[in-house]
């Protein structure tokens, strides 16, 4: 300064703190005021409007379910079965069996009705019945297979599942099928009011349904001629002493490993103690 003295830093123009500057350095925070959050235009439906929208909604759900219940356009228009698996039973009879139930409305089918329908036919051991829109009907089968085929007083053979369930009677006992017979003995019939024919028969076609398959196409017949006597014929004239109808299983074992030796003579009643002879 020309004068020598300081500029005093409060005064206007002098050096110093700047203008706005405070002491310490720092400028003031200028205070930033928020309006209110703008807010997008919304559209306010009247209650009228809502009435219109619900009327129109109800409308359509209205047709639609026309359409699916109680209308034409989704008739069942075709059964499709699958499982058949041979000419004993047929697509026509699965048909037949459901009847008027499959027709109508595809949605109105009483599937629960339709399923005991085609089970109640013999030789049908389980079904499933479901839709396939938009017409078709679907149905699959599971068919009995007979694993004996017991001989009756009239000649004729009646076939059961493994389940002991008997489901056709024939004049002939279907191909590679043994035949259960009962030959009695005179202590068989003394006991008969203690184990029934019936249960005799039980018995034996519970040893057949037991049989391994390579041996279940060699047994002809299975005779029974008491509880604790069941024999097996098999093909080329070899016999089997079987016993009562316990210890299936391990019975069916036993033989298997007896068949691999030379014989025409093998007796399994006693698993325990086998033989061939």
């Amino acid at each position: 300064m020309a004068d020598g003295r300081l500029a005093d830093p409060s005064r206007p123009g002098g050096r110093g703190t700047p203008p706005g500057r405070r002491a310490g350095g720092g400028y003031p925070q200028e205070e930033v005021e928020f309006g209110d959050e703008d807010h997008s235009p919304r559209l306010r439906l009247s209650r009228r409007g809502i009435a219109v929208l619900g009327a129109l909604g109800a409308a359509v759900l209205g047709v639609l379910a026309w359409l699916v219940f109680f209308s034409s356009a989704l008739d069942v228009r075709s059964v499709a079965v699958q499982g058949v698996q041979d000419d004993r039973l047929t697509v026509e009879q699965v048909r037949a069996a459901i009847g008027t139930v499959g027709a109508g409305p595809l949605a109105r089918v009483d599937l629960d009705d339709a399923t005991r329908r085609v089970e109640a036919i013999p030789r049908v051991a389980r079904a499933e019945v479901w839709r396939g829109w938009p017409h078709t009907l679907r149905v699959k089968i599971t068919q009995r297979t007979a694993v004996a085929a017991v001989k009756g007083e009239d000649g004729k053979f009646t076939q059961v599942d493994a389940g002991g369930v008997s489901f056709a009677t024939e004049d002939a006992a279907p191909a590679g099928v043994p035949v259960v017979e009962l030959r009695l003995s005179q202590q068989a019939n003394d006991v008969a009011a203690v184990i029934t024919r019936p249960q005799l028969v039980q018995g034996a076609v519970a040893v057949a349904a037991g049989l391994p398959a390579e041996v279940r196409q060699r047994a002809g017949a299975v005779l029974v001629h008491s509880y604790d006597d069941i024999q097996l014929q098999l093909s080329g004239g070899a016999t089997v002493r079987w016993g009562s109808p316990e210890q299936i299983d391990r019975k069916a074992r036993v033989l298997v490993a007896l068949m691999s030796q030379k014989g025409t003579n093998f007796d399994v009643s006693a698993p325990e103690a086998p033989a061939v002879s």
